[in-house]
């Protein structure tokens, strides 16, 4: 295969460990060989492809839809998350952002409600404007400007020995469709996330309230991604505590560590048990500061998603 291109990659254990474990897998008749078939890879997305902090990418869309719901209909200020909405609970975002698996499932059905009856065209031309707009407080980017350039180089390392990778998310697998073949250079079907159920009414695709299974968190990740490919992963990749369940089921488990404030952010918030976990169970960890010679790139800076699956 030659020199390995991971060019992001400062050289030290995480990557030398990532090296081992590829070659390895790729090598018949080595005790760490995983057969082609096997060769399925999943990652998180929100914290390891791209920045999560302030707030993951999909928030505003959500909640600017629910406030335009909640402005339409006050009444609904008497349920969860309206009433934290319409109060400003910033406990209540916190462990939406936190990825609490409660809020979570709370905002999951109330956006099932928001978009019932969409058809899927509908909903991604309405993320994808929304996209072309959104802009980092930070950093003042669009989406694509915060992906993290590392993992994209990883992405086509396991790529070259015959690796199918997949993304498997708590977040919405409608919205992350919109951006995954431009910005990931991952087909639709290889993304997972959380969804609604679809029913088939005059002729056409509508989504229904209901959400299609669990929340994709915690145990949920791995039981997708078995429904999905018929196996468990053999390489995976998080960043925090919801992840643990998707890295306990991979053979090779990475980490990313959050720890640099100066070209990301730093936080612990939400990934002790992980960080635990890591420790005892001998996964590889990645330092953002100490292991990544560049973070973001801006490949794609530029470029505005297209909603052309109508």
């Amino acid at each position: 295969m030659g020199r390995t291109p991971l060019e992001s990659w400062n050289d030290g254990a995480a990557k030398q460990a990532i090296v081992g474990f590829v070659t390895s897998a790729a090598t018949e008749g080595s005790p760490g060989f995983v057969a082609p078939r096997d060769r399925v890879a999943v990652f998180d997305n929100d914290g390891t492809l791209w920045t999560e902090k302030p707030a993951p990418v999909q928030t505003a869309f959500v909640l600017g839809k629910l406030a335009e719901r909640l402005e339409a209909d006050p009444s609904l200020a008497r349920e969860r998350p309206y009433r934290a909405i319409a109060d400003r609970d910033e406990s209540y975002f916190r462990a939406l952002n936190d990825q609490d698996p409660d809020a979570v499932a709370s905002m999951a059905e109330a956006v099932g409600a928001a978009w019932e009856g969409t058809t899927f065209g509908e909903f991604e031309a309405e993320a994808a404007r929304y996209l072309a707009s959104w802009r980092h407080e930070r950093f003042g980017v669009p989406y694509s400007g915060l992906v993290y350039q590392p993992m994209l180089e990883l992405f086509d390392y396991l790529r070259a020995y015959g690796w199918r990778l997949f993304v498997c998310s708590g977040g919405g697998r409608d919205f992350m469709r919109v951006i995954c073949e431009d910005t990931w250079g991952l087909p639709r079907e290889n993304v997972i996330g959380s969804a609604p159920e679809f029913a088939y009414r005059d002729g056409v695709l509508v989504r229904r309230a209901a959400l299609h299974g669990p929340v994709a968190l915690g145990p949920g990740k791995p039981e997708y991604v078995l429904a999905r490919t018929g196996r468990l992963p053999g390489f995976a990749a998080g960043n925090d505590d919801v992840d643990v369940e998707l890295l306990r089921s991979a053979r090779f488990a990475l980490l990313v560590v959050h720890d640099d404030d100066v070209r990301e952010y730093a936080y612990t918030d939400c990934a002790e048990r992980a960080r635990a976990t890591a420790e005892r169970s001998g996964w590889t960890t990645v330092s953002v500061k100490n292991d990544w010679n560049v973070v973001f790139t801006e490949r794609f800076a530029q470029e505005k998603p297209s909603a052309s699956h109508q």
